[in-house]
């Protein structure tokens, strides 16, 4: 829309805006955040940008996705940081939302992720986390009443798993996905690797190079891909990352890929450890 962007931090305000821009007959794209912006989340809102008339970003960090023991009071917070960087990326709308704004009647879970898609990946490891996730994107799409939502291919199971909720509770809405952002040396950009020490920064795009080197050898290999994944597990292992899993997976429905087929559309999973950070990335086969 070009005009500054507007701060809000109730839902009554954005209320207001949300029927002005609805009744100006604006196409609304919406980049729900949970802060600590960087390149990654900039590219979903210039996405937004291209898809609709007016853009509006949440930063809003999700209590019921983080399990007990997790990163909840940890994970890296800078509202003025994130205002700054939205205004710069053309978003109109900042919002910044309280537990309250979201969870009138307590922090609750009432949205179930489809099993099939959420108990495997993560979702195995993080018990409940794609509940959490459901439920805030619907109750923030409840507020923001999106044409167009954009969510990062980074968290490509996150992406699955609100494209079939979203198709139930908000069919009006469009979802996008949006290709992943690197740094120089192929590192998936993402809030959690503020968390990283030098060493541990310098040693992470093994992650992607492995994942890569992979992903080139399965085609090129028919057959099983239990060897090639043994092998770049292994490899990970050795450079000192733990591995939660590394996995073949169809990129519709994520069910296992014991064997590659060529024109199967399908994606090469991991999420490791580099000491207490947890890490996550795909790539294309």
């Amino acid at each position: 829309m070009g005009t500054s962007m507007e701060v809000i931090r109730n839902r009554a305000a954005l209320t207001q805006a949300i029927d002005a821009l609805k009744g100006g007959k604006h196409r609304i794209g919406f980049v729900p955040t949970m802060g600590a912006l960087h390149a990654g989340h900039l590219s979903l809102v210039a996405s937004a940008r291209e898809a609709a008339d007016a853009v509006v970003a949440s930063v809003f960090v999700n209590p019921t996705q983080f399990a007990p023991g997790e990163d909840f009071t940890r994970y890296p917070r800078d509202e003025a940081a994130d205002a700054a960087m939205l205004e710069k990326a053309g978003a109109d709308i900042a919002w910044f939302p309280s537990v309250a704004d979201i969870y009138p009647e307590g922090a609750a879970v009432d949205i179930r992720a489809p099993e099939s898609l959420a108990a495997v990946l993560c979702g195995a490891h993080r018990p409940g986390h794609f509940d959490g996730v459901a439920t805030v994107v619907m109750r923030l799409f409840d507020c923001v009443r999106p044409d167009v939502a954009v969510f990062g291919e980074k968290d490509y199971q996150q992406l699955a798993i609100i494209r079939a909720v979203a198709a139930i509770h908000h069919p009006e809405t469009t979802i996008l996905g949006a290709p992943i952002i690197r740094a120089p040396d192929g590192l998936a950009l993402s809030s959690r690797n503020a968390y990283l020490a030098p060493q541990e920064r310098a040693l992470a795009p093994e992650i992607h190079a492995t994942l890569h080197q992979a992903a080139q050898r399965i085609p090129a290999e028919p057959g099983t891909v239990e060897h090639i994944l043994e092998e770049a597990g292994k490899s990970l292992e050795n450079k000192g990352f733990r591995v939660d899993y590394l996995e073949l997976r169809h990129a519709g429905d994520l069910q296992l890929c014991p064997r590659w087929q060529p024109g199967t559309p399908a994606r090469l999973f991991a999420a490791v450890w580099l000491e207490n950070t947890r890490l996550i990335d795909n790539v294309r086969v």
